[in-house]
């Protein structure tokens, strides 16, 4: 028996030894960042806690009440090697929402809630990592300035981390796995609503380039950076790069990230190198499923050019906290909520993984060179962490072929020996190849833990591939309007657009009514019994084309305003302290005269000012435009019927050969003549633009200190006099 024993010693150590790194006569560069040696075990899996958007505030005292009494002994349980947490520590936000701006009382309670989850954890304060988000710069002009509690507060200030990239490595046994966080929050940063996106610099990429190739002479290597904004909501740099560039160049893991919150939903997105410019995509891009099979198993092959991003759920109100973890390469991750209360029992399964959200494009390689090169495929694997003691764990394996799930597979898994903390490794040997299958979803993986007081737990029930086939998940259109959209690169086409559209809208019809005024009669649009209502609406749009120029107070009251739009401050305000000099802003962005305190400054926050913008254009302007051409066009409608009722002859109208007009009864039969319902409809329209434009007013008034009459009064009070003027000229017949 001690004969055996020693062999089977002797094939694992033989089986190391051809995974090791061979020596290539090359020194490998000195680590940049902070190394930390993973010391218990188990030694082929760790683990990372996540944490975003914990928004804490004055206003809800419960979220850092719940973040305290929830996260603590949650994290005592888990023992990770990193707690990562990815910005918005804090709201900065007044009771009512409008005004935002940072207050040091809750900077305060963030630093006295970590420093006591920390003590009650038993961790090391060294392992937490915060950056900043949105949030946590509001009006903050320059970084470690006056301002910037951030500076004074947070776990990287009070531990000595400088610098807008940290970079951290957990060496774990041959294992090296590299974590690159980075704050991309603007430079200048302005106070909300005009503070949303991520602003990275050519700087900052090159210092997260940098970091990220500190071990790329070794092969043993699992990269993963993380920061607060989604790259959906980051913009480019200067030169035209992005944050996409160098993540595909290094061929991450996984990008984790936050700022976008559960309301929207799953926002899990992969990357991979296509060399075009996506604006939009689904979670998989375009012929991720349909991978070519030339795959080469040769040590010295190309590694593919993909990454995933994870977009994690929010603390303010889903109370969601993220364990990742990598597993001889493999990332997987399973979010917990804490809603319901703290949890004894959390399970994740670390192989196989899930098809639909963890797969990568490499896993086909992976696959097809299992034999060549030793697989790490052999055993079923999952993390178990408990407040009680388990004694049983077991796997299940459903198949669902014939569309109802049989179980196929179904063990108890073995801890493995030799752990020293609460997060225990089982195991289960399966035949891994029996589950290859063309289908990436028709075998699902569920993991079950028993507790000594008899309740169990269950994993979430997830498809897998063993042959590293992905899932299609298609988004929802919620979740494709945050995550889909490459929102900094729409901003300028789409302002241009609706500007260039509402110009034709009133250049338009003053050329009809100069040259072609004659051309089209009311017989075009009188309704008739022969006509349908889809030509009714087009012979009504066709009208109020033809009669908005005769208004010409009013259409040249709209054209003079989209001009100031596009050449002129659109309003002035306070975007830092109350004390600082005001700002101007316009579709360029916030204009910021040179100060002693930042000589540099000028344009800043675009496209961030898109918030304001875009809605003021879509959802106030082009509105007003329609609904004021209606009004003509119905007053016109209403005034030559009751011209026609009323016997007095108009050029407009057709009459029989007894010289009465035509169609009387048809205008009854379409009641457009009685009441004046239509206008009274276009009212209601009127009622919605000015009480959307009322609180973007208003929004913007108490979020820039602004008095509407001294810094916006164009911008707050033509659109409501040009609808009410509207309304009284076309009140009359």
């Amino acid at each position: 028996m001690a004969a055996l024993e020693w062999a089977l010693l002797l094939v694992l150590v033989a089986a190391a030894a051809q995974t090791l790194p061979m020596d290539t006569g090359e020194d490998s560069p000195a680590p940049r960042g902070r190394v930390i040696e993973v010391e218990e075990g188990p030694k082929s899996v760790v683990w990372v806690v996540q944490l975003s958007d914990l928004h804490i505030s004055v206003h809800h005292p419960e979220r850092a009440y719940d973040l305290q009494r929830y996260l603590g002994p949650a994290l005592a349980m888990i023992n990770p090697s990193l707690v990562l947490i990815t910005g918005d520590l804090t709201d900065g936000k007044s009771k009512d929402l409008l005004t935002m701006k940072l207050d040091e009382v809750e900077w305060k309670e963030y630093q006295n809630v970590v420093d006591n989850i920390i003590q009650g954890s038993g961790l090391n304060k060294d392992i937490f990592y915060d950056l900043r988000g949105n949030h946590d710069c509001f009006g903050v002009p320059k970084a470690g300035g006056a301002y910037d509690y951030y500076h004074k507060y947070s776990i990287n200030a009070r531990t000595g981390r400088k610098g807008n990239v940290q970079s951290i490595t957990l060496q774990n046994g041959r294992w090296r796995h590299l974590f690159v966080g980075f704050d991309s929050t603007m430079e200048t940063s302005l106070r909300g609503p005009t503070n949303v996106f991520g602003h990275p610099t050519d700087k900052l990429l090159v210092d997260i380039d940098l970091e990220l190739s500190q071990w790329d002479a070794e092969s043993l290597v699992t990269k993963i950076s993380f920061g607060h904004f989604p790259l959906s909501f980051s913009t480019l740099t200067d030169a035209g790069k992005s944050l996409r560039d160098v993540f595909l160049k290094h061929s991450l893991s996984a990008y984790l990230c936050g700022h976008l919150h559960t309301k929207f939903g799953n926002l899990k997105r992969h990357h991979q190198l296509d060399h075009s410019v996506n604006y939009f995509q689904n979670i998989h891009q375009e012929g991720f499923l349909s991978n070519n099979d030339n795959h080469n198993c040769s040590s010295k092959s190309v590694p593919l050019n993909e990454f995933w991003e994870w977009e994690m759920g929010d603390w303010r109100r889903s109370r969601t906290m993220r364990v990742l973890a990598i597993d001889s390469g493999h990332v997987s991750y399973v979010d917990i909520d804490f809603r319901l209360g703290s949890k004894d029992t959390i399970i994740l399964p670390t192989f196989p993984l899930d098809s639909r959200f963890m797969q990568r494009i490499s896993s086909v390689r992976d696959f097809k060179c299992q034999p060549e090169r030793g697989s790490s495929y052999e055993l079923v694997r999952t993390l178990v962490f408990s407040r009680q003691k388990i004694v049983l764990v077991s796997v299940k394996i459903y198949d669902t072929q014939y569309g109802t799930p049989n179980i196929v597979l179904d063990s108890n898994m073995e801890k493995v020996e030799g752990n020293r903390t609460r997060g225990d490794l089982y195991v289960a040997p399966w035949n891994w190849r029996a589950f290859a299958d063309p289908s990436p979803s028709r075998y699902w993986l569920q993991i079950t833990a028993l507790d000594n007081f008899g309740k169990t737990s269950f994993s979430e029930l997830r498809p897998f591939s063993i042959n590293g086939l992905a899932a299609q998940v298609s988004w929802s259109w919620k979740e494709f309007r945050v995550m889909g959209l490459h929102w900094p690169s729409i901003y300028h086409p789409a302002f241009w657009s609706v500007l260039s559209f509402m110009f034709l809208l009133l250049v338009i019809p003053q050329v009809l009514f100069l040259f072609w005024n004659k051309l089209l009669t009311y017989e075009y649009v009188r309704p008739t019994n022969a006509r349908s209502n889809k030509e009714h609406l087009v012979d009504a749009a066709l009208l109020a084309l033809m009669e908005f120029p005769r208004m010409t107070i009013v259409w040249l009251g709209f054209l003079l305003y989209l001009l100031y739009l596009s050449f002129f401050p659109w309003f002035f305000g306070h975007v830092f302290g109350e004390l600082d000099a005001k700002a101007s802003m316009s579709y360029q962005g916030w204009f910021i005269p040179k100060s002693d305190k930042n000589p540099d400054l000028r344009y800043v926050g675009v496209p961030d000012i898109m918030v304001v913008v875009l809605p003021h254009l879509c959802f106030v302007v082009l509105p007003t435009i329609l609904v004021v051409g209606a009004m003509v066009a119905e007053r016109t409608t209403h005034r030559r019927y009751f011209l026609l009722l009323s016997g007095k002859k108009d050029d407009g109208f057709s009459r029989d050969k007894n010289g009465q007009p035509k169609n009387v009864t048809s205008c009854y039969s379409h009641r457009i003549c009685h009441g004046r319902w239509i206008r009274k409809l276009l009212f209601l329209v009127i009622a919605l633009i000015l009480w959307k434009h009322f609180k973007n007013c208003r929004d913007l008034v108490r979020a820039y200190d602004m008095n509407p009459i001294i810094d916006s009064p164009i911008y707050c009070f033509v659109i409501p006099v040009l609808l009410i003027y509207a309304a009284y000229k076309t009140s009359a017949v």
